[in-house]
């Protein structure tokens, strides 16, 4: 003979209710960006940035590929800034004209001089090895 109860030897265990629908979720340019660049702050992990958002850190390790694949904007292209140059101060308050140089042919090249830093890069340095050099120190800022 059966038995139709409703009583079970079984104890019931965790019980999860789903109340989202199930659609995907959509992300702005802005919001994708805004995310990317909070997994770039030194000491930040992506599966605590992605799980802030509800996100999988698939998904924000998607989002970081891509933004690399972008080419360069205008911002991120190496800037020019003007040269200078210290003249020697003018003894006695005289008005001095400025020394005129010679061009010598072991000298040449660029000196970058960041917060007490100086890197020089020799007459004959390849763009690529500049352009590392920029690079690098925008990655250090």
């Amino acid at each position: 003979m059966l038995d139709h109860t409703l009583k079970s030897d079984v104890a019931t265990g965790r019980l999860e209710v789903i109340t989202e629908t199930g659609r995907r979720r959509w992300f702005s340019k802005d919001d994708k960006v805004r995310i990317v660049e909070e997994t770039l702050v030194p000491g930040a992990v992506v599966s605590d940035v992605a799980r802030r958002h509800g996100l999988t850190p698939q998904q924000v390790f998607t989002w970081r590929r891509q933004a690399r694949q972008l080419p360069a904007t205008r911002a991120e292209e190496p800037q020019f800034v003007p040269a200078v140059i210290d003249a020697p101060a003018a003894a006695g308050g005289r008005k001095r004209k400025a020394p005129r140089c010679k061009a010598k042919p072991d000298l040449g090249g660029i000196e970058i001089d960041v917060d007490g830093i100086i890197i020089r890069a020799g007459r004959g340095t390849d763009a690529a090895t500049i352009a590392a050099i920029v690079h690098a120190l925008k990655a250090s800022r």
